[in-house]
Parts: structure tokens; sequence; C-alpha cells
């Protein structure tokens, strides 16, 4: 870790189009909250971002707490950890290469390569078991990737349909669901749509990007190496008797200047 106790970092980061304000401390412990979020999140009267990422050393290294656009808590983020530790390396936090971030589903080791800029980043994380609970893709698979997901058939609904849909697909569920909306494309290939708990419809999802790469390979659809293209932009999903590696981008789109500390 480098030593920099006093610094504060606040910037934009996107991975694949989702995007997010990643607030920076060299030293913990967290301090910012769901208001916090749903005022900064904001893309009229705030900055505006599908989340926001706290970041922040702590005793067991580098931590991340994430809220969505709408303040709830969210336990992980595939894009959300890339542009951490692609921010936190670019400022001198954390040397580049491989490092683990606790997260509030556990631990998540990150491995991130800068591009001489420091303004672009390819990395790839360790998401983790994918744990699938059965059903259809009719009717929607729920996937665990430690955050919950129904992975369903894209029947090529308008996107102003989809969040409805959702709603719908993971109401069952008590703290709700990403819902992914899939494509099998080709061999090893499959396109997604996706509705995020909190943040409605989204550019790309990391963790979504897993459990459609899982379910599709559970029923045989596509291999143990998947290109998942998102509306954003492709990320690359590796499955190794059950964990997932997501591959993708993440690139800073400003620094930020607040008119208030934080």
């Amino acid at each position: 870790m480098g030593d920099n106790a006093g610094l504060q970092i606040l910037e934009k980061w996107h991975g694949a189009g989702n995007d997010f304000v990643v607030a920076l401390r060299a030293r913990g412990p967290a301090r910012l909250d769901g208001a916090t979020a749903l005022a900064w999140c904001d893309r009229h009267t705030g900055i505006g971002a599908d989340g926001l990422i706290e970041g922040y050393v702590g005793q067991e290294g580098l931590a991340m707490r994430l809220h969505n656009a709408d303040g709830s808590e969210a336990e992980l983020s595939g894009n959300g950890l890339r542009c951490l530790v692609a921010a936190a390396a670019a400022h001198g936090i954390v040397a580049e290469g491989t490092l683990d971030v606790m997260t509030d589903a556990g631990p998540r080791r990150v491995t991130i390569a800068l591009d001489p800029s420091g303004w672009r980043a390819w990395g790839s994380v360790d998401m983790g078991a994918v744990e699938l609970k059965g059903g259809t893709l009719d009717d929607g698979v729920l996937a665990v990737v430690g955050n919950p997901h129904v992975v369903v058939a894209d029947v090529g609904s308008p996107d102003s349909e989809l969040i409805e849909r959702a709603r719908d697909l993971a109401g069952p569920l008590a703290s709700g669901a990403n819902v992914e909306f899939v494509t099998v494309v080709g061999e090893d290939h499959v396109s997604i749509r996706v509705v995020e708990r909190g943040a409605g419809l989204t550019l790309a999802c990391g963790t979504g990007s897993c459990a459609v790469a899982a379910v599709a390979h559970d029923l045989g659809l596509v291999g143990s190496r998947v290109l998942v293209t998102n509306p954003g932009g492709d990320l690359e999903v590796a499955l190794l008797d059950g964990v997932a590696v997501l591959a993708g981008p993440a690139a800073r789109i400003a620094s930020i200047t607040l008119n208030e500390p934080w």
C-alpha cells in the first residue's frame, strides 16, 4: 500500500458503460451512506452514476462498500471492483498487479494493469463460485454470484417493458435481484440486457455476466469461456469448477471537485 494517509480522491469511472462514482481514501473506515449515494448518483442534480463505490484501506487491505443509485446497499460489483482497483493503482494507493479486496460478499482477487496514461485499465476479478438454484430460461434461473440474479431468455421486448418484467421476476425474492435477459448469439457468445436492483437498466453488469455464463454453460449452450456482449461493451467470463473469472476494461471519465467536503 502506498504511504498516502491523508489522500482523498473522488472520480467517475466506468466498466463497459457501467458507471460509478469512486470515492477513495487511503485510510478507513467507510463513512458515506445511502443518502450520499442517492444525491451523487442522480443524473440530473448530481454527478450521475449507477452506483457509489467507497474504497478505503483497512486492517485487511483495500476494502469496498457499494451503494446503488437509489441508496440501497449492494454486496458486489465485478465492474466496480475493476474501477476501484484501477483508481487506487492510478493514485499509488495500491500497486498494479494482483491483490485481494474486501467486499460485503467476502474477499475477491483482482488483477489490474493500467495503460501509461493512468486513465484506462484492463483487469480481471475472481468472482467466486456461482450457485445455481434451478429453473428454466423460459421462467428464469436463479443464480447467486455474491448477489442474486435471475437469468431469463430475452424474447425481444422493448427496453420500456423490461423493468416491469424484471420486477415480476425478482418479486418473490425478499431482497430483490438483478435480472438478465439473455440471447445465445453463437458458440461461446451470448448477449444480455440487464435490469439491476437499485439502478434500473444499465449498460453492463459484471456479476450478471458471470451469472449468465454459468447458466448457459450449465444448460450446455456454451463452453467454459464465454464472451458476454452487454449494451455497453463486451466482457469475458471464464468458468472453472463452478468459479467465474470476469475480465474487462475500466476507464476514468473525470476527476470531481465538490463545493463541500465529503
